[in-house]
Protein backbone atom coordinates (compact mmCIF):
# COMPACT_ATOMS: atom_id res chain seq x y z
CA UNK A 1 0.00 0.00 0.00
CA UNK A 2 0.74 3.61 0.13
CA UNK A 3 4.83 4.63 1.72
CA UNK A 4 6.17 6.98 3.68
CA UNK A 5 6.09 10.25 1.99
CA UNK A 6 9.60 12.70 2.02
CA UNK A 7 9.70 15.34 3.95
CA UNK A 8 11.87 17.87 4.16
CA UNK A 9 12.50 20.76 6.61
CA UNK A 10 12.63 24.13 5.37
CA UNK A 11 10.18 27.45 5.80
CA UNK A 12 8.61 30.06 3.23
CA UNK A 13 11.69 31.70 3.24
CA UNK A 14 13.51 28.48 1.74
CA UNK A 15 14.72 29.03 -2.33
CA UNK A 16 12.21 26.38 -3.63
CA UNK A 17 15.19 25.09 -5.92
CA UNK A 18 17.35 24.62 -3.07
CA UNK A 19 14.67 22.29 -1.56
CA UNK A 20 13.80 20.23 -4.67
CA UNK A 21 17.43 19.65 -4.86
CA UNK A 22 17.63 18.54 -1.31
CA UNK A 23 14.19 16.25 -2.84
CA UNK A 24 16.02 14.69 -5.36
CA UNK A 25 18.69 12.13 -4.00
CA UNK A 26 15.97 11.23 -1.69
CA UNK A 27 13.45 10.50 -4.47
CA UNK A 28 16.19 8.31 -6.30
CA UNK A 29 15.99 5.75 -3.45
CA UNK A 30 12.11 5.73 -3.72
CA UNK A 31 11.94 4.57 -7.17
CA UNK A 32 9.19 2.74 -8.85
CA UNK A 33 8.42 -0.86 -7.72
CA UNK A 34 10.60 -3.60 -10.01
CA UNK A 35 7.78 -4.54 -12.87
CA UNK A 36 8.90 -8.29 -13.03
CA UNK A 37 8.93 -8.79 -9.40
CA UNK A 38 6.61 -6.97 -8.01
CA UNK A 39 3.83 -6.62 -10.81
CA UNK A 40 1.63 -9.20 -8.85
CA UNK A 41 1.72 -7.19 -5.54
CA UNK A 42 1.08 -3.95 -7.34
CA UNK A 43 -1.66 -5.41 -8.97
CA UNK A 44 -3.87 -6.76 -5.83
CA UNK A 45 -4.13 -2.87 -4.79
CA UNK A 46 -6.31 -0.08 -5.38
CA UNK A 47 -4.38 2.33 -7.84
CA UNK A 48 -4.73 6.06 -6.63
CA UNK A 49 -5.87 8.35 -9.72
CA UNK A 50 -4.43 11.40 -10.23
CA UNK A 51 -3.54 14.36 -8.45
CA UNK A 52 -4.04 18.03 -9.53
CA UNK A 53 -1.74 21.13 -8.75
CA UNK A 54 -2.12 24.66 -9.93
CA UNK A 55 -0.57 28.62 -8.87
CA UNK A 56 -1.07 31.74 -10.85
CA UNK A 57 0.95 35.48 -9.77
CA UNK A 58 4.30 33.55 -8.09
CA UNK A 59 7.42 33.86 -10.28
CA UNK A 60 9.06 30.41 -8.97
CA UNK A 61 5.87 29.01 -10.22
CA UNK A 62 7.21 25.65 -11.58
CA UNK A 63 9.29 24.65 -8.85
CA UNK A 64 6.42 25.44 -6.24
CA UNK A 65 3.77 23.18 -8.17
CA UNK A 66 7.08 20.46 -8.66
CA UNK A 67 6.50 20.63 -5.19
CA UNK A 68 2.90 20.25 -4.99
CA UNK A 69 2.93 17.51 -7.37
CA UNK A 70 5.76 15.33 -4.59
CA UNK A 71 3.46 15.93 -1.83
CA UNK A 72 0.84 14.40 -4.23
CA UNK A 73 2.95 11.80 -5.39
CA UNK A 74 0.73 9.05 -3.37
CA UNK A 75 -2.25 9.81 -6.25
CA UNK A 76 -0.19 8.93 -9.19
CA UNK A 77 3.66 7.64 -9.89
CA UNK A 78 3.49 6.71 -13.35
CA UNK A 79 3.87 10.05 -14.78
CA UNK A 80 3.80 13.81 -14.20
CA UNK A 81 3.46 17.24 -16.34
CA UNK A 82 3.94 20.67 -15.88
CA UNK A 83 2.58 23.54 -18.46
CA UNK A 84 3.92 27.39 -17.27
CA UNK A 85 3.41 30.74 -19.15
CA UNK A 86 5.70 33.61 -19.01
CA UNK A 87 3.80 36.61 -20.68
CA UNK A 88 4.42 35.53 -24.08
CA UNK A 89 4.80 31.39 -24.27
CA UNK A 90 3.92 28.52 -22.86
CA UNK A 91 6.12 26.03 -22.02
CA UNK A 92 5.40 22.19 -21.18
CA UNK A 93 7.20 19.62 -19.69
CA UNK A 94 6.03 15.76 -19.80
CA UNK A 95 7.72 12.51 -18.00
CA UNK A 96 7.37 9.43 -17.42
CA UNK A 97 7.84 8.54 -13.74
CA UNK A 98 8.80 9.93 -10.48
CA UNK A 99 8.63 14.00 -9.60
CA UNK A 100 11.60 13.54 -7.94
CA UNK A 101 13.43 11.37 -10.71
CA UNK A 102 12.95 13.95 -13.52
CA UNK A 103 11.27 17.59 -12.32
CA UNK A 104 13.96 18.41 -9.84
CA UNK A 105 16.25 19.12 -12.43
CA UNK A 106 17.30 22.11 -12.94
CA UNK A 107 17.46 22.27 -16.61
CA UNK A 108 13.94 21.31 -16.12
CA UNK A 109 12.28 23.97 -13.69
CA UNK A 110 14.67 26.38 -15.71
CA UNK A 111 12.47 25.22 -19.09
CA UNK A 112 9.11 25.74 -17.47
CA UNK A 113 9.21 29.70 -17.12
CA UNK A 114 6.70 31.90 -15.78
CA UNK A 115 4.17 33.34 -12.77
CA UNK A 116 1.86 30.96 -13.54
CA UNK A 117 1.67 27.01 -14.18
CA UNK A 118 -0.20 23.99 -13.41
CA UNK A 119 0.67 20.10 -13.19
CA UNK A 120 -0.71 16.68 -12.89
CA UNK A 121 0.65 13.77 -11.34
CA UNK A 122 -0.85 10.68 -13.38
CA UNK A 123 -1.78 6.86 -12.91
CA UNK A 124 -3.55 5.64 -15.86
CA UNK A 125 -7.05 5.35 -15.23
CA UNK A 126 -8.53 5.79 -18.84
CA UNK A 127 -6.22 5.64 -21.97
CA UNK A 128 -2.87 3.69 -20.83
CA UNK A 129 0.58 4.44 -20.69
CA UNK A 130 2.62 6.51 -22.73
CA UNK A 131 3.75 9.80 -23.18
CA UNK A 132 0.66 10.99 -25.32
CA UNK A 133 -1.52 10.40 -22.47
CA UNK A 134 0.29 12.44 -19.83
CA UNK A 135 -0.93 15.40 -18.84
CA UNK A 136 -1.30 18.32 -18.81
CA UNK A 137 -2.91 18.13 -22.19
CA UNK A 138 -2.31 21.43 -24.20
CA UNK A 139 -3.92 22.98 -27.15
CA UNK A 140 -3.40 25.92 -29.50
CA UNK A 141 -7.18 27.35 -29.84
CA UNK A 142 -8.06 30.06 -31.91
CA UNK A 143 -8.34 32.23 -28.76
CA UNK A 144 -4.78 31.14 -27.01
CA UNK A 145 -3.66 28.18 -25.45
CA UNK A 146 -5.02 26.19 -23.12
CA UNK A 147 -3.92 23.38 -20.82
CA UNK A 148 -6.19 21.41 -18.67
CA UNK A 149 -5.00 18.56 -16.02
CA UNK A 150 -7.97 16.28 -14.58
CA UNK A 151 -8.41 13.81 -12.05
CA UNK A 152 -11.40 11.82 -12.18
CA UNK A 153 -13.15 9.60 -14.68
CA UNK A 154 -15.54 11.27 -17.38
CA UNK A 155 -17.95 7.88 -18.03
CA UNK A 156 -19.46 9.50 -21.45
CA UNK A 157 -15.86 10.53 -22.55
CA UNK A 158 -16.65 7.10 -25.57
CA UNK A 159 -19.86 8.62 -26.65
CA UNK A 160 -18.77 12.36 -26.72
CA UNK A 161 -15.10 11.78 -28.34
CA UNK A 162 -16.79 9.67 -31.34
CA UNK A 163 -19.48 12.57 -32.34
CA UNK A 164 -16.61 14.98 -31.94
CA UNK A 165 -14.71 12.50 -34.28
CA UNK A 166 -17.85 12.34 -36.54
CA UNK A 167 -17.98 16.18 -36.73
CA UNK A 168 -13.79 15.88 -38.22
CA UNK A 169 -12.25 16.24 -34.48
CA UNK A 170 -8.70 14.99 -34.45
CA UNK A 171 -7.18 12.69 -31.04
CA UNK A 172 -4.23 12.30 -30.25
CA UNK A 173 -4.50 10.75 -27.46
CA UNK A 174 -6.77 8.17 -25.81
CA UNK A 175 -7.40 10.02 -22.50
CA UNK A 176 -10.85 11.27 -21.80
CA UNK A 177 -9.05 14.48 -20.51
CA UNK A 178 -8.48 15.44 -23.76
CA UNK A 179 -12.32 15.13 -24.83
CA UNK A 180 -12.44 18.34 -22.73
CA UNK A 181 -10.41 20.06 -24.98
CA UNK A 182 -12.02 19.35 -28.03
CA UNK A 183 -15.39 20.20 -26.53
CA UNK A 184 -13.85 23.64 -25.56
CA UNK A 185 -12.24 24.25 -29.21
CA UNK A 186 -15.88 23.25 -30.92
CA UNK A 187 -17.72 25.35 -28.75
CA UNK A 188 -19.69 28.51 -30.43
CA UNK A 189 -19.97 30.56 -27.27
CA UNK A 190 -17.90 33.36 -27.42
CA UNK A 191 -15.55 34.29 -24.59
CA UNK A 192 -13.27 31.14 -22.85
CA UNK A 193 -15.37 31.36 -19.30
CA UNK A 194 -18.77 30.37 -21.71
CA UNK A 195 -16.88 28.06 -23.53
CA UNK A 196 -15.89 26.29 -20.82
CA UNK A 197 -19.04 26.21 -19.15
CA UNK A 198 -20.41 24.59 -21.90
CA UNK A 199 -17.68 22.06 -22.66
CA UNK A 200 -18.07 20.54 -18.36
CA UNK A 201 -21.55 20.62 -18.56
CA UNK A 202 -21.54 17.88 -21.66
CA UNK A 203 -19.42 14.93 -19.43
CA UNK A 204 -20.52 12.70 -17.01
CA UNK A 205 -18.72 11.18 -14.26
CA UNK A 206 -15.85 12.18 -11.74
CA UNK A 207 -13.66 15.62 -12.41
CA UNK A 208 -11.75 17.80 -10.79
CA UNK A 209 -9.70 19.98 -13.18
CA UNK A 210 -7.19 22.69 -13.19
CA UNK A 211 -6.99 24.87 -16.26
CA UNK A 212 -4.54 27.19 -17.90
CA UNK A 213 -4.33 30.60 -20.05
CA UNK A 214 -2.66 33.22 -21.03
CA UNK A 215 -4.63 35.21 -19.03
CA UNK A 216 -6.11 33.15 -16.04
CA UNK A 217 -5.98 29.64 -14.02
CA UNK A 218 -9.87 28.12 -13.63
CA UNK A 219 -10.37 24.88 -11.28
CA UNK A 220 -13.53 23.43 -11.43
CA UNK A 221 -15.28 20.30 -9.81
CA UNK A 222 -17.80 18.18 -10.86
CA UNK A 223 -20.98 18.61 -9.83
CA UNK A 224 -21.65 15.53 -7.44
CA UNK A 225 -18.25 16.51 -5.94
CA UNK A 226 -16.90 12.88 -6.21
CA UNK A 227 -12.96 13.84 -6.40
CA UNK A 228 -11.11 16.51 -4.19
CA UNK A 229 -9.80 20.39 -4.87
CA UNK A 230 -9.04 22.84 -2.53
CA UNK A 231 -8.27 26.50 -2.98
CA UNK A 232 -5.11 27.94 -1.12
CA UNK A 233 -3.00 31.10 -1.11
CA UNK A 234 0.24 31.52 -0.62
CA UNK A 235 1.70 35.80 -0.11
CA UNK A 236 -1.33 36.64 -2.54
CA UNK A 237 -0.87 33.88 -4.83
CA UNK A 238 -3.92 31.92 -5.85
CA UNK A 239 -3.01 28.06 -5.76
CA UNK A 240 -5.77 25.18 -6.65
CA UNK A 241 -4.50 21.32 -5.78
CA UNK A 242 -6.29 17.87 -5.08
CA UNK A 243 -5.40 17.94 -1.23
CA UNK A 244 -4.48 20.15 1.44
CA UNK A 245 -0.88 18.26 2.14
CA UNK A 246 0.21 19.61 -0.82
CA UNK A 247 -0.30 23.37 0.35
CA UNK A 248 1.19 22.37 3.41
CA UNK A 249 4.87 21.76 1.71
CA UNK A 250 5.00 24.98 0.04
CA UNK A 251 3.68 26.86 3.59
CA UNK A 252 0.53 28.57 1.71
CA UNK A 253 -2.28 28.74 3.66
CA UNK A 254 -5.64 26.48 3.49
CA UNK A 255 -8.91 28.75 2.32
CA UNK A 256 -11.27 26.54 1.54
CA UNK A 257 -12.40 23.86 -0.40
CA UNK A 258 -13.98 24.12 -3.81
CA UNK A 259 -17.84 23.53 -3.42
CA UNK A 260 -19.05 20.73 -6.08
CA UNK A 261 -20.26 22.01 -9.12
CA UNK A 262 -18.15 24.84 -8.31
CA UNK A 263 -15.93 26.96 -11.40
CA UNK A 264 -13.65 29.34 -9.91
CA UNK A 265 -11.57 31.77 -12.66
CA UNK A 266 -8.07 33.17 -10.99
CA UNK A 267 -7.16 36.73 -12.83
CA UNK A 268 -4.46 39.42 -12.12
CA UNK A 269 -7.81 40.88 -10.74
CA UNK A 270 -8.47 38.55 -8.42
CA UNK A 271 -10.85 35.35 -8.42
CA UNK A 272 -14.59 34.53 -9.17
CA UNK A 273 -16.73 31.89 -8.49
CA UNK A 274 -19.27 30.58 -11.03
CA UNK A 275 -21.87 27.84 -10.35
CA UNK A 276 -22.59 26.33 -13.87
CA UNK A 277 -24.44 23.62 -13.06
CA UNK A 278 -27.94 22.51 -11.08
CA UNK A 279 -27.38 22.05 -7.83
CA UNK A 280 -27.35 18.45 -6.64
CA UNK A 281 -26.94 16.07 -3.36
CA UNK A 282 -22.90 16.08 -3.01
CA UNK A 283 -21.29 12.47 -3.39
CA UNK A 284 -17.54 12.41 -2.11
CA UNK A 285 -15.81 9.54 -2.71
CA UNK A 286 -15.93 8.05 0.78
CA UNK A 287 -12.70 5.80 -0.10
CA UNK A 288 -10.64 8.84 -0.18
CA UNK A 289 -10.92 8.87 3.88
CA UNK A 290 -10.37 5.17 4.02
CA UNK A 291 -7.35 4.86 1.62
CA UNK A 292 -6.58 7.73 -1.10
CA UNK A 293 -6.01 10.82 0.96
CA UNK A 294 -2.47 11.45 2.58
CA UNK A 295 -3.22 11.03 6.41
CA UNK A 296 -2.13 14.60 6.67
CA UNK A 297 -4.58 16.09 4.70
CA UNK A 298 -7.71 17.42 5.52
CA UNK A 299 -10.65 16.32 3.16
CA UNK A 300 -13.99 18.45 3.09
CA UNK A 301 -13.55 19.21 6.51
CA UNK A 302 -12.48 16.24 8.11
CA UNK A 303 -9.16 15.38 8.91
CA UNK A 304 -7.86 12.30 6.95
CA UNK A 305 -6.06 11.03 10.14
CA UNK A 306 -8.73 10.94 12.47
CA UNK A 307 -11.21 9.54 10.39
CA UNK A 308 -9.03 6.46 9.96
CA UNK A 309 -8.53 6.07 13.74
CA UNK A 310 -12.19 6.41 14.46
CA UNK A 311 -12.39 3.65 11.34
CA UNK A 312 -10.27 0.95 13.41
CA UNK A 313 -12.41 2.32 16.73
CA UNK A 314 -15.71 1.80 14.67
CA UNK A 315 -14.03 -2.10 13.49
CA UNK A 316 -13.11 -3.22 17.25
CA UNK A 317 -16.85 -2.30 18.31
CA UNK A 318 -18.14 -4.42 15.17
CA UNK A 319 -15.99 -6.81 14.76
CA UNK A 320 -14.06 -7.56 18.29
CA UNK A 321 -11.65 -10.59 19.10
CA UNK A 322 -9.22 -11.76 21.52
CA UNK A 323 -5.64 -11.12 20.78
CA UNK A 324 -2.56 -9.92 22.31
CA UNK A 325 -0.97 -7.81 19.74
CA UNK A 326 -2.83 -5.41 16.99
CA UNK A 327 -0.11 -5.56 14.10
CA UNK A 328 -1.42 -2.97 11.09
CA UNK A 329 -0.23 -3.76 7.56
CA UNK A 330 2.55 -1.20 6.62
CA UNK A 331 1.36 1.44 5.93
CA UNK A 332 -2.15 2.45 5.35
CA UNK A 333 -3.37 0.09 7.30
CA UNK A 334 -1.62 1.98 10.54
CA UNK A 335 -4.03 5.03 11.92
CA UNK A 336 -6.69 2.33 12.01
CA UNK A 337 -4.69 -0.22 13.94
CA UNK A 338 -3.85 3.09 16.19
CA UNK A 339 -7.65 3.37 16.47
CA UNK A 340 -8.55 -0.52 16.85
CA UNK A 341 -6.01 -0.89 19.39
CA UNK A 342 -7.02 1.76 21.45
CA UNK A 343 -10.79 0.97 21.08
CA UNK A 344 -10.03 -2.86 22.14
CA UNK A 345 -7.17 -2.32 25.21
CA UNK A 346 -4.90 -4.36 22.69
CA UNK A 347 -1.46 -3.62 22.40
CA UNK A 348 -0.65 -1.79 19.31
CA UNK A 349 2.83 -2.96 17.74
CA UNK A 350 4.56 -2.89 14.46
CA UNK A 351 4.73 -6.59 13.60
CA UNK A 352 5.35 -6.21 10.03
CA UNK A 353 8.16 -3.34 8.86
CA UNK A 354 7.61 -2.39 5.43
CA UNK A 355 10.90 -1.55 3.25
CA UNK A 356 10.46 1.54 1.67
CA UNK A 357 13.68 1.06 -0.78
CA UNK A 358 12.55 -1.65 -2.82
CA UNK A 359 13.23 -0.19 -6.37
CA UNK A 360 14.78 -1.52 -9.79
CA UNK A 361 17.52 -3.96 -7.67
CA UNK A 362 16.08 -6.78 -9.43
CA UNK A 363 15.39 -6.30 -13.50
CA UNK A 364 15.42 -9.26 -14.79
CA UNK A 365 15.01 -12.12 -11.53
CA UNK A 366 15.15 -15.70 -11.69
CA UNK A 367 12.79 -18.19 -9.63
CA UNK A 368 14.31 -17.87 -6.79
CA UNK A 369 14.20 -13.99 -6.57
CA UNK A 370 10.77 -14.04 -8.32
CA UNK A 371 9.10 -16.06 -5.67
CA UNK A 372 9.58 -13.82 -2.80
CA UNK A 373 6.88 -11.78 -3.69
CA UNK A 374 5.92 -9.79 -0.90
CA UNK A 375 8.66 -10.33 1.42
CA UNK A 376 10.64 -7.43 -1.05
CA UNK A 377 8.16 -5.25 0.29
CA UNK A 378 7.66 -6.10 3.91
CA UNK A 379 9.10 -8.36 6.77
CA UNK A 380 7.50 -9.69 9.72
CA UNK A 381 8.85 -8.99 13.59
CA UNK A 382 9.71 -12.16 15.11
CA UNK A 383 10.19 -11.03 18.44
CA UNK A 384 6.65 -8.84 18.20
CA UNK A 385 5.02 -11.54 16.64
CA UNK A 386 6.12 -15.33 17.93
CA UNK A 387 3.61 -16.97 20.21
CA UNK A 388 0.83 -14.05 19.99
CA UNK A 389 -2.34 -13.94 18.66
CA UNK A 390 -1.76 -11.08 16.07
CA UNK A 391 -5.02 -9.12 14.69
CA UNK A 392 -3.92 -7.48 11.47
CA UNK A 393 -5.52 -4.53 10.48
CA UNK A 394 -5.24 -3.38 6.29
CA UNK A 395 -7.40 -0.87 5.04
CA UNK A 396 -8.83 -3.08 2.23
CA UNK A 397 -8.66 -6.48 0.31
CA UNK A 398 -8.35 -6.55 -3.25
CA UNK A 399 -7.84 -10.07 -4.95
CA UNK A 400 -6.58 -11.06 -1.62
CA UNK A 401 -3.04 -12.58 -2.81
CA UNK A 402 -1.32 -10.06 -1.24
CA UNK A 403 -3.30 -10.98 2.24
CA UNK A 404 -2.65 -15.00 1.85
CA UNK A 405 1.08 -14.04 0.97
CA UNK A 406 1.34 -11.33 4.59
CA UNK A 407 -0.82 -14.21 6.68
CA UNK A 408 1.51 -16.53 5.74
CA UNK A 409 4.65 -14.58 6.43
CA UNK A 410 3.03 -13.92 9.94
CA UNK A 411 2.41 -17.78 10.52
CA UNK A 412 5.74 -18.42 9.73
CA UNK A 413 7.35 -15.70 12.26
CA UNK A 414 5.78 -18.03 14.73
CA UNK A 415 1.94 -16.03 14.42
CA UNK A 416 -0.30 -18.67 17.45
CA UNK A 417 -2.90 -17.31 15.64
CA UNK A 418 -4.01 -14.73 12.89
CA UNK A 419 -7.29 -12.44 12.93
CA UNK A 420 -7.31 -10.19 10.15
CA UNK A 421 -9.84 -6.95 10.44
CA UNK A 422 -10.32 -4.59 7.59
CA UNK A 423 -11.10 -1.07 8.07
CA UNK A 424 -13.60 -0.55 4.76
CA UNK A 425 -16.74 -3.26 4.18
CA UNK A 426 -16.00 -5.72 1.13
CA UNK A 427 -15.39 -4.30 -2.18
CA UNK A 428 -17.59 -5.64 -4.32
CA UNK A 429 -17.81 -3.29 -7.30
CA UNK A 430 -15.49 -1.84 -10.24
CA UNK A 431 -15.12 2.19 -9.64
CA UNK A 432 -15.79 4.00 -12.70
CA UNK A 433 -15.27 7.90 -11.57
CA UNK A 434 -11.13 7.88 -11.62
CA UNK A 435 -9.68 5.09 -9.73
CA UNK A 436 -7.83 1.76 -11.48
CA UNK A 437 -10.15 -1.00 -9.81
CA UNK A 438 -10.05 -4.57 -11.48
CA UNK A 439 -12.90 -5.88 -12.83
CA UNK A 440 -15.60 -6.86 -10.86
CA UNK A 441 -15.38 -10.33 -11.17
CA UNK A 442 -11.70 -10.50 -9.85
CA UNK A 443 -12.81 -8.45 -6.95
CA UNK A 444 -12.64 -11.47 -4.17
CA UNK A 445 -15.42 -10.20 -2.16
CA UNK A 446 -17.29 -9.90 -5.42
CA UNK A 447 -17.52 -13.42 -5.81
CA UNK A 448 -16.71 -14.94 -2.18
CA UNK A 449 -18.60 -14.94 1.27
CA UNK A 450 -16.61 -13.70 4.36
CA UNK A 451 -16.44 -17.08 5.70
CA UNK A 452 -14.80 -18.53 2.10
CA UNK A 453 -12.34 -15.21 2.19
CA UNK A 454 -11.07 -15.85 5.39
CA UNK A 455 -10.17 -19.68 4.26
CA UNK A 456 -8.76 -18.55 0.92
CA UNK A 457 -6.19 -15.88 2.87
CA UNK A 458 -5.82 -18.87 5.62
CA UNK A 459 -7.24 -16.15 9.05
CA UNK A 460 -8.58 -17.82 12.14
CA UNK A 461 -10.59 -15.11 11.39
CA UNK A 462 -12.37 -12.12 9.08
CA UNK A 463 -13.93 -9.15 9.50
CA UNK A 464 -15.01 -6.07 7.83
CA UNK A 465 -16.28 -2.52 8.66
CA UNK A 466 -20.20 -2.53 8.00
CA UNK A 467 -20.80 0.25 5.72
CA UNK A 468 -22.74 2.22 8.54
CA UNK A 469 -19.68 1.90 10.72
CA UNK A 470 -18.08 3.43 8.16
CA UNK A 471 -20.33 6.25 7.71
CA UNK A 472 -20.45 6.81 11.71
CA UNK A 473 -16.55 6.78 11.04
CA UNK A 474 -16.58 9.85 9.01
CA UNK A 475 -19.14 11.65 11.29
CA UNK A 476 -22.67 10.72 10.08
CA UNK A 477 -25.31 8.97 11.43
CA UNK A 478 -25.69 6.76 8.88
CA UNK A 479 -26.28 5.71 5.50
CA UNK A 480 -29.03 7.36 3.99
CA UNK A 481 -30.72 4.67 1.38
CA UNK A 482 -32.34 6.73 -0.05
CA UNK A 483 -29.57 9.49 -0.94
CA UNK A 484 -26.25 8.55 0.01
CA UNK A 485 -24.54 11.08 1.45
CA UNK A 486 -21.00 9.50 -0.52
CA UNK A 487 -20.41 7.66 -3.12
CA UNK A 488 -19.67 4.23 -2.44
CA UNK A 489 -20.40 2.43 -5.49
CA UNK A 490 -17.36 -0.02 -4.87
CA UNK A 491 -19.02 -1.13 -2.05
CA UNK A 492 -22.61 -1.43 -2.62
CA UNK A 493 -22.71 -1.34 -6.30
CA UNK A 494 -25.08 2.22 -6.01
CA UNK A 495 -23.68 4.44 -8.79
CA UNK A 496 -24.71 8.43 -8.26
CA UNK A 497 -24.09 8.60 -12.37
CA UNK A 498 -25.13 7.13 -15.57
CA UNK A 499 -22.53 5.15 -16.99
CA UNK A 500 -23.11 5.70 -20.54
CA UNK A 501 -19.70 4.42 -22.00
CA UNK A 502 -20.29 1.00 -20.27
CA UNK A 503 -23.72 0.72 -21.01
CA UNK A 504 -23.82 1.40 -24.88
CA UNK A 505 -23.50 -1.58 -27.22
CA UNK A 506 -20.91 0.14 -29.14
CA UNK A 507 -19.01 1.70 -26.79
CA UNK A 508 -16.05 -0.16 -26.27
CA UNK A 509 -12.25 1.53 -26.42
CA UNK A 510 -10.80 0.22 -29.63
CA UNK A 511 -7.02 -0.30 -29.78
CA UNK A 512 -4.81 2.40 -31.17
CA UNK A 513 -3.05 2.40 -34.18
CA UNK A 514 -0.12 4.01 -33.05
CA UNK A 515 1.90 2.24 -30.90
CA UNK A 516 4.28 4.00 -27.89
CA UNK A 517 6.73 2.50 -25.75
CA UNK A 518 5.72 4.09 -22.78
CA UNK A 519 8.98 6.39 -22.39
Amino acid sequence: MKGERTRVAFDARTPYMAVLAELEPQMADSKADAGDVLSAEADDHFHDECGVFGIFGRQDAAAIVTLGLHALQHRGQEAAGIVSYDGSQFHVERHVGLIGDTFTKQRVIDSLQGNRAIGHTRYATTGGAGVRNIQPFFAELAEGGLAVAHNGNLTNALTVQRALQKQGSIFSSTSDTETLLHLVATSKERDLNSRFIEAVRQVEGAFSLVALTAKKMIGCRDPLGIRPLVLGDLDGAWILASETCALDIIGARFVRDIKPGEMVVVTSKGIESIFPFEQQKTRFCIFEYVYFARPDSSVEGRNVYEVRKRIGAELAKESPVEADVVVPVPDSGTPAAIGFSQAASIPFELGIIRNHYVGRTFIQPGDSIRHMGVKLKHNANRRIIEGKRVVLVDDSIVRGTTSQKIVQMVRDAGAKEVHMRIASPPTRASCFYGVDTPEKSKLLASRMSVAEMADFIRVDSLGFLDIEGLYRAVGEPGRNGEQPQFCDACFTGEYPTRLLDFEGHDNVRTLSLLATSGA
